[in-house]
């Protein structure tokens, strides 16, 4: 049976570049993470998406 670790540290936003990719983790309400891996060319236009939402 593997380990079960608790849900209560969710921890700070995340971002690394590993291997040939960028690994973010996102904390999300209710514990655990939302883990995204993508490529230059989808974090580049992630990026965008986000610089173009009016504050």
């Amino acid at each position: 049976m593997a380990a079960m670790k608790p849900r209560t540290g969710d921890g700070p936003l995340e971002v690394e570049r590993e291997g040939r990719g960028i690994v973010v983790r996102i904390p999300v309400d209710g514990g655990g993470r939302l883990v995204l891996e993508l490529n230059d060319a989808e974090a580049a236009g992630l990026k965008e998406a986000l610089e173009s939402i009016e504050k």
